[in-house]
């Protein structure tokens, strides 16, 4: 039988004075409570308890072993008290994780803008080594890690934070050299930069949509950044997202392709952990993400 219910049994016992009133206290019934009493006394192999046909008193191992059981129950109370109450706190560490090309970009503006925001929270935010599975980012003791793909994976919750927009773009002595592009297809005859974990191009949108795998690799990295200075410098075409590319769109730097067809915008999700109630940090952390992309949108560009 469970050691705790049975000490807490035997205590209440102790402060009321009979099974059947630590019954009422305890919303059990006093035989029961008499038998947890029994199985106390079985366990530690002395009478704790004198017991009449009118009252039951304590012995003297009975006493010793009520003030021993009620410190340790106030100190398992106090204690679960605590934890529950930090768990309602926007305080503490706070560990996140995401994809290296993500967390370069306005996430990181994002994350930055909330530490100023909430400074009794410790962040802890690494860019890079997320596994395949979905939940690992736990097991390594995380709170959130942040995808760009629709999970479906009952170990994790899953929420929508903010549209990431992407564009189709090139350098104009790129351009002057290779002409611009006509059509999607054109993509193939094309010099391209492409990202490692990005290999086939979504572009326009609904039913004017289409895939290309991108064959003709010019340039290949696993950095935005890197691509959108190759890009600059007019090695070939690349699909950038939009923030990052902003200036180097405003200044001439970088052309928008098929201005007609854009490139669908890829969603972020933060997950994490699958209980119903996610610490208040937590909570508090994922409002401030999407308030804040909500609040920054991306400057319209003429195109």
């Amino acid at each position: 039988m469970d050691r705790l219910l049975i000490m807490r049994s035997f205590v209440t016992v102790a402060k009321v004075g009979s099974f059947s009133g630590a019954a009422k206290v305890l919303g059990s019934s006093g035989s029961l409570i008499s038998r947890h009493v029994a199985d106390l006394e079985k366990q530690v192999g002395v009478r704790l308890v004198n017991r009449t046909a009118r009252s039951i008193s304590l012995t003297e191992p009975g006493l010793r072993y009520s003030r021993f059981a009620q410190r340790i129950l106030d100190e398992i109370d106090a204690e679960d008290a605590s934890i529950a109450d930090l768990h309602d706190r926007p305080e503490g560490p706070l560990s996140i994780i995401c994809p290296k090309w993500i967390g370069s970009l306005d996430l990181g503006d994002a994350i930055s803008a909330f530490s100023v925001a909430h400074p009794k929270i410790n962040v802890r935010f690494e860019l890079g080594g997320m596994s395949d599975r979905t939940y690992d980012f736990l097991d390594s003791g995380f709170d959130v890690a942040f995808h760009t793909r629709d999970l479906r994976d009952s170990s994790v919750r899953l929420k929508k934070i903010a549209s990431l927009p992407f564009v189709l773009c090139a350098a104009e002595s790129y351009i002057e050299r290779h002409g611009t592009l006509k059509d999607p297809n054109d993509i193939a005859v094309h010099q391209c930069l492409v990202h490692v974990n990005d290999p086939v191009w979504r572009i326009g949108h609904g039913h004017e949509s289409t895939l290309h795998k991108i064959r003709n690799v010019a340039f290949q990295s696993n950095s935005y950044i890197a691509l959108q200075k190759a890009a600059v410098h007019g090695r070939g075409i690349a699909l950038l997202p939009s923030r990052p590319a902003y200036d180097d769109l405003m200044s001439g730097a970088l052309r928008v392709l098929l201005p007609e067809l854009p490139v669908p915008a890829r969603s972020l999700y933060a997950i994490y952990g699958p209980s119903a109630q996610a610490p208040r940090k937590v909570e508090v952390f994922l409002d401030f993400l999407t308030t804040w992309f909500s609040e920054n949108p991306i400057p319209a560009f003429e195109i």
